[in-house]
């Protein structure tokens, strides 16, 4: 494979004339071409570091290539000993690859030569992008199978439980946990379902090497899953949380502000494989929907999103149609200042000055609006089955936005 990118450069280099240099997502080199007029002193450190500088990296990235789809011209930077030169994104069906570099002559103004030039090798970039998906994302047909019987097996289809269960990854290395990994403000899968799948694939797979408490991860349109082994701690869980958002912010090309990892309880048998996707599943959606539960949220932390998944989740079971007490506060509501000082009470367990703290008000004013719900209501907001009510009803109103994954 690696004999079939270097030679496939050197083609491209040679019909262009000029000079080029292959470049993972990371900055590390792959590949380069021999003929070369001139090189500069930025090529050469390059050609023999394997690996681009901090600070031309810098240089690089403040050109917006991180997020760019077409060739970006990155002017000469003669501090850093840089002629100018265009970047290529190397792109698969919107999931970012590599970079490929080519750099101006010295005698060159300008990158509207080479601009010119690469329609010239179109053919040849679409075969070099697809060789680099083969090479770095593990995209092989062995790959795409096994995860797919590893979301058979979370599924609960039998014969994918079994097949699992022999698996040396899993074998004797229980009890483990599942979990799910979500972005909370991108997980809807985009208008191209299988490039979707295939950036959570990678993402995942790049974000758990070297973690040794992670056994298996698959992507779907929507999220990633991992297998881990059951542990008390979290630091590994937080290592891929934090290695996810990076690789999913490259190689999608777009800011990710917040991953969310939704995490199972222990289990010892291989058939408990569905019941723990289904709490990792809803310990993130729950999340997603309530920024309280932070990143890393263990599903019996979820609290009444328990009920409500298990309910079926739909507002017609437990949300605001069944409360006659959470539609008079909606509907006195307009300005949405009774109902969020209501969750807040009850999510801080009655404390005025906390909520007051949280809402940068004067308990006065917290005293003032929990004054004006008794009067709607009638009743105490804050004691026995009323606050259940209206509680449960606050949070139903949450899941019933919740990312359908």
């Amino acid at each position: 494979m690696q004999q079939d990118v270097e030679q496939l450069v050197e083609q491209v280099a040679q019909k262009l004339g000029r000079g080029l240099s292959l470049e993972d997502l990371d900055g590390l080199l792959l590949a380069y071409s021999s003929n070369q007029s001139h090189a500069d002193r930025v090529r050469v450190n390059f050609l023999l570091s394997k690996r681009v500088p901090v600070d031309v990296k810098a240089w690089q990235l403040s050109h917006g290539i991180a997020t760019a789809v077409r060739p970006v011209v990155v002017p000469a930077n003669e501090e850093l000993g840089m002629l100018g030169r265009v970047c290529v994104p190397l792109m698969v069906r919107g999931f970012r690859v590599g970079y490929l570099w080519v750099q101006q002559d010295l005698e060159e103004e300008s990158a509207t030569a080479i601009l010119a030039q690469l329609p010239d090798v179109r053919d040849e970039l679409e075969l070099l992008s697809g060789l680099l998906l083969d090479s770095n994302t593990a995209e092989s047909e062995f790959r795409r199978s096994r995860e797919r019987e590893f979301l058979a097996a979370c599924a609960g289809e039998a014969n994918a439980v079994a097949a699992v269960a022999g698996w040396k990854e899993v074998q004797d290395r229980g009890p483990w946990q599942l979990v799910t990994v979500l972005d909370a403000d991108g997980w809807a899968a985009g208008p191209d379902p299988l490039a979707s799948t295939l950036i959570h694939r990678s993402a995942a797979l790049q974000a758990t090497i070297g973690v040794d408490a992670t056994l298996f991860s698959a992507g779907t349109e929507t999220h990633a899953v991992v297998l881990f082994r059951e542990s008390t701690g979290r630091a590994s869980h937080a290592q891929v949380l934090v290695h996810y958002q990076l690789e999913l912010a490259k190689r999608s090309g777009r800011p990710v502000d917040r991953i969310i990892l939704g995490i199972s309880e222990g289990f010892t048998r291989t058939k408990e494989l569905a019941e723990a996707y289904r709490q990792s599943r809803v310990a993130a959606q729950a999340a997603a929907v309530d920024a309280q539960l932070g990143e890393l949220v263990d599903c019996r932390a979820t609290g009444v999103y328990q009920l409500l998944a298990s309910a079926g989740g739909g507002a017609g079971v437990w949300g605001d149609a069944g409360s006659v007490n959470f539609r008079v506060l909606e509907d006195h509501d307009r300005n949405g200042e009774l109902l969020p000082v209501l969750e807040l009470l009850y999510d801080n367990d009655g404390s005025v000055q906390d909520v007051a703290e949280k809402l940068h008000l004067h308990r006065s004013s917290i005293y003032n609006r929990l004054g004006r719900i008794r009067q709607l209501l009638g009743v105490d907001p804050l004691k026995g089955m009323v606050r259940l009510e209206l509680h449960a009803a606050l949070k139903a109103r949450r899941w019933a936005g919740r990312p359908r994954i």
